[in-house]
Parts: C-alpha cells; sequence; structure tokens
C-alpha cells in the first residue's frame, strides 16, 4: 500500500468510510464509489485556500462520522447502500501544476478502471482537465459529456501566460478532445466574464451555456431537462462538476471568486439529485471550496451535502425503485 493519505491535516475519510488504495486495484475490489482528495491551489487566479478544501468537505458534519447516511427523502443510505471507499489526498503541490495535474489524471483513471465512479474533493477548478479527462482515459474520449455548475465558462485560452489554471479546464478538456464541445452543458453563469472573443469560441464548439437570466427566466428545472436530453445523446456517461459559486456568495461565501446572483443551496442540491438519479453519472467533481474565506463553515457543509446528496441518489438510482418526490416523509413505514 502506498495510500498517501493526508496532504493537510489529519487522514480523516469522507463521513468515515473504508480506505483504500489508488494503486491497489485489490484495495477497490467491488468498491462503486471512491473518493479522491486534490487539495490544489496552484490554477487560483485571486483568492487563494482551496488546497484545504478537501479535509473541509470530508469532516464538515455535526453527524458522527460512522460511514452512515440515511437520506429523509430518497430513503436510501448512500455509504451503505453503496460501497464507498475513501483514497486520500493525491500529492499535489500547488507550486507545480505540470506535475500535480497528470498526477490526478493518472489516478482518477484508476479509479474508473477500477469500476468505481471516482468523486473528487478539490481543489481550485483547474483539476476538472484531469478529473474528466482522467474518465475518457478510460470510457472513451468523446463519449463522456460535461454537466458544468459555475459562475464562471472557464474557457479561457491563456491566463497570466499560462495555459494551465482555474479560468481554462473546460477549454483544454475540448481541444484535446476528451470532451465534446457539443456535448457541453454549463449551468449557473453570470457576471462578467469571460470577454466576448472566448464567448465567440465557445459558440463555435456548439457548447450550451445557461446564464442566470435565461435561468431565471425560463426556469431552472426546463434548463436542466433540456441539459439532459443533450447530456446523454451519443453519450454514454455524464460527468458532473460542481464550482461551489455556482451559488450566491450568502449561500457559499468561502471560495475564491465569488459573484452576486448565484443558485440557492436548495437549488443547487435539488439539480445534484436529480442529475444523479435520472442521468448515468461517471464521475464528479466538488470544487473551489477555499475554508480561509468561509464563515462559520457554510461554504464547507454545503460541499459536504453536494456529495451526499449525489451518492444518496445514485443509490436510489441502483435500487431500481421509482422517486416520487410528492411522497410524505412518514408515508408506507410501518407503524408500532
Amino acid at each position: 500500500m502506498v495510500r498517501y493519505g493526508p496532504q493537510f491535516g489529519p487522514d480523516i475519510t469522507y463521513l468515515g468510510v473504508d480506505r483504500c488504495d489508488h494503486t491497489d486495484p485489490a484495495s477497490m475490489a467491488g468498491a462503486d464509489v471512491v473518493v479522491l482528495g486534490a487539495p490544489f491551489d496552484g490554477g487560483t487566479s485571486h483568492r487563494p485556500g482551496t488546497r484545504f478544501g478537501p479535509q473541509a468537505i470530508r469532516m464538515t458534519d455535526y453527524l458522527p462520522h460512522d460511514g452512515s447516511r440515511p437520506s429523509l427523502a430518497l430513503r436510501t443510505d448512500g455509504l451503505r447502500d453503496l460501497r464507498v471507499l475513501d483514497a486520500g489526498d493525491v500529492e499535489m503541490y500547488s507550486g507545480d501544476i505540470e506535475t500535480a495535474l497528470p498526477a490526478l489524471r493518472s489516478a482518477v483513471a484508476d479509479v474508473v478502471r477500477a469500476g468505481a465512479i471516482p468523486v473528487v474533493l478539490g481543489g481550485d477548478h483547474s483539476i476538472a482537465f484531469p478529473d474528466a479527462g482522467g474518465v475518457a482515459d478510460v470510457l472513451g474520449h468523446g463519449r463522456v459529456s460535461m454537466i458544468h455548475f459555475d459562475a464562471h465558462a472557464d474557457t479561457g485560452d491563456i491566463e497570466f501566460g499560462s495555459l494551465w489554471g482555474h479560468g481554462q479546464p473546460m477549454r483544454r478538456l475540448v481541444e484535446s478532445g476528451a470532451l465534446r464541445g457539443d456535448r457541453f452543458l454549463q449551468i449557473g453563469l453570470r457576471g462578467y466574464w469571460p470577454p466576448p472573443e472566448t464567448l465567440h469560441w465557445m459558440a463555435a464548439q456548439r457548447m450550451r451555456s445557461y446564464e442566470m437570466t435565461e435561468i431565471g427566466h425560463r426556469g431552472l428545472q426546463t434548463c436542466l431537462t433540456e441539459a439532459f436530453a443533450i447530456a446523454t445523446d451519443e453519450c454514454d456517461g455524464v460527468f458532473l462538476s460542481v464550482d461551489i459559486d455556482v451559488c450566491d456568495p450568502g449561500h457559499a461565501p468561502g471560495t475564491g471568486t465569488p459573484e452576486p446572483g448565484g443558485l440557492t443551496a436548495r437549488e443547487l442540491l435539488d439539480s445534484v439529485r436529480r442529475i444523479c438519479l435520472e442521468l448515468p453519472v461517471v464521475g464528479i467533481d466538488v470544487v473551489e471550496v477555499s475554508p480561509p474565506y468561509d464563515h462559520a463553515d457554510i461554504t464547507a457543509a454545503l460541499a459536504n451535502r453536494v456529495v451526499l446528496e449525489a451518492l444518496s441518489a445514485i443509490a436510489r438510482r441502483r435500487s431500481g425503485i421509482p422517486f416520487d418526490p410528492s411522497l410524505p416523509l412518514l408515508a408506507d413505514r410501518n407503524l408500532p
């Protein structure tokens, strides 16, 4: 076993699930999901601190870290109905992005080859390139679509003199051929970046970007339904990338590039639940949680629940039992 464990802080696992080592396939035998930490902020353009994100996401919960979380709504326990393991942090020195990103890509590919869904805890959004790229390396380039929640398009070209950074991973994914531009769905964009020339490039790739004005006018659920149809056309799986700054800073203050006017925490959790219930999700990352800028663990708690909501919904999808959101909490339960 060469498990790296923690890069910052104690070697805790996500809510107390069992450990594994992504370099040892036997340790991942039978796993449905493997959590990987990507403690990296070497691609950050503004406020740093996301290197501490994986630890915060793993530990921020008021309940015991006992490897069990029954969902009230979904009536599943995502940590027990699925076999969820935690491979610890990938060694990612934030001062060397050209070494750090390939290390993560290799780790993600190890997990996918073992037959598990990688759930990557970031880290800044530069890690989306190795995350989605590592999945595509195993499942096939052009065979995986992306649903990307973010305030920002992350489709810049050269920023601060570099091809690599948290404002560029989506362009690099499309340019590399790992993901198709016309199967790239972005939810929650707003604000004042990127500039028109970058938007022109995105349009030329036939990307579909739902800016908050359109979401407000048409409704989030309508936009998601449309996005789902595109994401599942000619693709075998969906990669879900959640930048926590898709939420309004009032709901997620602990992030590097906050942009007012975003989704609520409830809207994000409902969207993640629906995606993982309805779509063949083959990889997930949750990024841009920066604990030094958080307040009362608001952002870390939300990110923790984004992961848990995804796992609960994947478990419900695999059960084959339809989900009825109108069902009362206590309906069909045994009475004493």
